[in-house]
């Protein structure tokens, strides 16, 4: 039962991130990217910093963390939410989800590189698998037609647009702070670190919306669009963020992140819900892909080993 609870909850902020991309979609284009990106991440931020005071953990950021900390607040605080708003702009929820999900393979060749995460052949086909899922996702239907040579016509249609570049910055931006929630995390609480890196991070925002004379400070929005932005604020980034982050600092991160790959299966079936979004039939052979991919790469251990159990395995009353 407990392991149960803790899968859900390890699966729960991948979820929580695919709806709030579908909830954000149309206030970007309203409020400006700058403008989103600090309503997510500010209070937010000040919710997880007032829930750790609460449960009386440490709030204070160590010395040592220090550095690490403020490459960790512009990285994945600004830089990332900053690209995330901006390339949902121009690219649809469920799009804009399967590109800045690509991440798990980074995050899995850092995590190698640095952690020495062992991924064997069933992990890196699963990893290919979830990649070729997000191609199937993301690429247009004529442009997959072309490749495979199905189709005379010569395309000028680019195969990732404006939106989906944003996306892939924001992708390397939030592999890169997977990873350095390790080092930042070397003697700070990761709840404390992840609420006041949100804070921290959105100030070079909120400054750069504030000096925009364009829009408005507050944008004219209605009661619905303050719900979703509520819903993307408190679920989908402050309850979202403290469990991602949590897990992160303690789980083996290339199976972890590669949950990642859910992400877009949420905010596709939420945009074809909120958005009016559908998929085609190649796109819906990419879900399965994902879906693959996830499995794959969570249970390479036992699948690549099937007849090993390490002690981790066995029933606690047999370990002591």
């Amino acid at each position: 039962m407990f392991e149960k609870l803790n899968w859900l909850l390890m699966v729960l902020p991948f979820a929580l991130w695919g709806t709030s991309m579908a909830a954000m979609a149309p206030l970007v284009k309203s409020g400006g990217p700058e403008l989103v990106a600090t309503l997510r991440l500010l209070p937010a931020g000040i919710a997880i910093v007032f829930a750790a005071f609460c449960l009386k953990r440490p709030l204070a950021i160590a010395r040592i963390d220090m550095g690490w900390f403020v490459l960790f607040c512009l990285i994945d605080g600004s830089l990332f939410q900053f690209c995330l708003a901006r390339g949902l702009v121009e690219s649809g929820a469920g799009l804009g989800s399967v590109f800045i999900d690509s991440q798990p393979l980074i995050v899995a060749l850092l995590a190698r590189t640095l952690f020495g995460d062992p991924i064997n052949p069933i992990g890196w086909i699963g990893l290919t698998v979830g990649i070729g899922g997000i191609v199937c996702i993301g690429v247009s239907p004529e442009i997959l037609g072309h490749w495979f040579l199905m189709r005379n016509e010569v395309l000028d249609t680019q195969l990732f647009g404006q939106g989906q570049g944003w996306m892939l910055v924001a992708a390397l931006a939030m592999a890169l702070g997977t990873v350095l929630i390790r080092f930042t995390c070397q003697e700070s609480d990761p709840v404390a670190i992840t609420g006041w890196h949100m804070i921290l991070g959105s100030f070079p925002l909120s400054i750069w919306h504030f000096l925009d004379s364009s829009r408005p400070v507050l944008p004219d929005w209605s009661l619905n669009d303050w719900s979703l932005m509520a819903y993307s604020t408190f679920l989908g980034s402050a309850l979202a963020y403290g469990l991602f982050f949590w897990f992160a600092s303690r789980k083996e991160l290339t199976s972890f992140s590669t949950l990642a790959f859910l992400t877009p299966v949420f905010a596709l079936v939420s945009g074809g819900i909120w958005l009016e979004e559908r998929l085609d039939l190649i796109q819906w052979i990419g879900v399965l892909f994902v879906i693959s991919s996830v499995l794959l790469v969570s249970q390479r251990s036992r699948l690549w080993n099937p007849f090993s159990k390490s002690n981790n395995d066995l029933p606690k009353e047999l370990t002591g």
